[in-house]
């Protein structure tokens, strides 16, 4: 059976005046969320904020069993639609934030080795196994679309003007499709959740490596996070970083 240990670590880059992104890992650490919001300093701060409330509310009053894939689905399902709809109503009663949005990528740990992960948006997961960086995730997005069709390569992605326009989010629609994603976790894996700030900067091998090379969680958010602020971050950016490690090892790894 594993064990993991979590950090979570928040910065607003070095062009945006405010920080529209939040985070949050549950008491339990078994829940972790990022989201990233939209619509201005005042809109994108409150739907990324509600997002988070909404789903920190849901996991405090009715969680899934630890073991159950199905419940635990239908539990981010949930989730991530209460989470639409609350920043959706607030946009609709309150004009100084209408048009507000967020992405949003949520992740449960199972106690059976494997992480079910939810997002809707450009929000990413990531898994790092022996110095390998594993997109999870995969943007909802105008570029990437173009890339799963054969119209871009990864490369010309990271620097299309339009690499920024979503296709698909919480807030704009009383209903949101929402994409689930599960992974199967080993010994000595990590798993990361950003929002696109990081990716903006720094390529899939680079995270892969600046995490392997760090021994706690701690450490690998703020070479992240100092890793991407040093390459100019244009953006906010957000990480949470999972440690996973066999249980007879401790926390001593």
């Amino acid at each position: 059976m594993l064990k993991w240990r979590v950090a979570q670590k928040t910065h607003e880059g070095k062009q945006r005046p405010k920080n529209e992104d939040n985070c949050y890992v549950s008491p339990d650490e078994r829940v972790f969320v990022v989201a990233d919001g939209m619509g201005g300093a005042l809109g994108g701060a409150r739907a990324s904020k509600l997002t988070i409330d909404a789903i920190e509310q849901l996991w405090k009053d009715h969680r899934p069993h630890s073991n159950d894939s199905e419940q635990i689905k239908q539990w981010l399902k949930e989730a991530v639609g209460l989470a639409n709809r609350s920043v959706f109503s607030t946009a609709e009663q309150d004009v100084s934030v209408r048009g507000m949005g967020t992405t949003v990528v949520v992740a449960v740990q199972s106690e059976d080795n494997h992480m079910h992960i939810a997002h809707v948006g450009d929000s990413r997961a990531y898994l790092v196994r022996q110095d390998k960086s594993m997109l999870l995730t995969q943007d909802h997005s105008v570029v990437q679309e173009m890339v799963r069709a054969g119209r871009l390569t990864e490369e010309q992605a990271r620097i299309n003007p339009y690499k920024n326009l979503i296709t698909r989010c919480l807030g704009h629609d009383d209903k949101v499709e929402v994409e689930l994603t599960p992974v199967e976790i080993k010994p000595d894996d990590w798993v990361v959740l950003c929002t696109d700030g990081l990716p903006t900067v720094l390529r899939d091998e680079q995270i892969g490596s600046l995490v392997n090379n760090q021994k706690d969680p701690e450490g690998a958010c703020g070479e992240l996070v100092n890793q991407t602020l040093e390459g100019g971050a244009p953006d906010n950016v957000t990480v949470v970083v999972v440690k996973y490690f066999e249980s007879e090892n401790g926390d001593a790894d």
